[in-house]
């Protein structure tokens, strides 16, 4: 499958440029996706986040240098990306569970962590309903925040924000403010390679605001799927989406 083929070629990326800040468009681009879906996808079918693959692959790969004859513990932490000892160290021990001195006697254990290779899986044990739908440009008002390019960062901010929402009143001002379909109170991303990326709490709404911001989401095809439940459903549901109906559904 060509999105199988995407994900690898981005992890090529990143092995080519494992001692460098990931370059998220770029992975993006590779995937055939933007940089905000490429790390949700990754951790999706990987198992794991780009930033936890990322400090395992150089510390599986710094642990190999660490071997070597004549190398500084200082010159490893350096050119890995660490700009002060102690900070390496603490994460080689996260990784090892031993600190990079111990490595240099020869009896330790060390744990080693390949690149990833994505591959198709046939599952499909459990059905999934879904239907495909044609929607006009529907508009939601409601409160925003900027989001960072990391998304366990974004895992962070986006529930506080709910919270502070749910406090200071704006969850029930929107609530007030519904009147077109989706109905109901929504969680918007609007991450892309143009724009910042953007959070919002909000409605679908026709009604004129001075109070709350506007986002426009453009005429689409979806594919809509239910799920009830827990946060942790959600997750489930999106996980399933990607790894077994996305390949096999014709759309990209």
């Amino acid at each position: 499958m060509e999105w199988v083929q995407g994900m690898n070629e981005a992890v090529n990326y990143i092995e080519e440029h494992i001692l460098e800040e990931p370059d998220l468009n770029e992975l993006g681009k590779l995937a055939g996706c933007s940089a905000h879906h490429f790390q949700r996808i990754f951790t999706y079918i990987g198992g794991i986040t780009l930033t936890e693959y990322l400090r395992k692959r150089r510390m599986s790969l710094a642990a190999v240098d660490l071997k070597k004859e004549n190398t500084k513990v200082i010159g490893v932490a350096l050119k890995y990306g660490y700009d002060s000892p102690t900070a390496f160290n603490r994460a080689f021990q996260m990784v090892h569970g031993i600190s990079p001195s111990q490595v240099r006697d020869g009896s330790a254990t060390l744990k080693a962590f390949p690149p990833l290779v994505f591959q198709m899986t046939v599952r499909g044990t459990q059905e999934m309903n879904y239907r495909i739908e044609k929607k006009d440009a529907i508009r939601v008002v409601g409160k925003k925040i900027p989001l960072t390019s990391t998304l366990e960062e974004n895992f962070r901010i986006t529930p506080k924000f709910w919270a502070d929402c749910a406090k200071d009143g704006t969850i029930e001002r929107l609530a007030g403010m519904m009147d077109t379909p989706i109905y109901g109170l929504m969680g918007v991303s609007t991450c892309n390679e143009k724009d910042e990326w953007e959070y919002y709490v909000a409605v679908a709404s026709t009604k004129e605001t001075k109070e709350y911001e506007e986002f426009v989401v453009p005429p689409s095809t979806w594919a809509v799927f239910y799920e009830e439940g827990p946060v942790i459903k959600m997750q489930e549901l999106e996980t399933r989406i990607v790894t077994e109906w996305l390949p096999t559904s014709g759309y990209e």
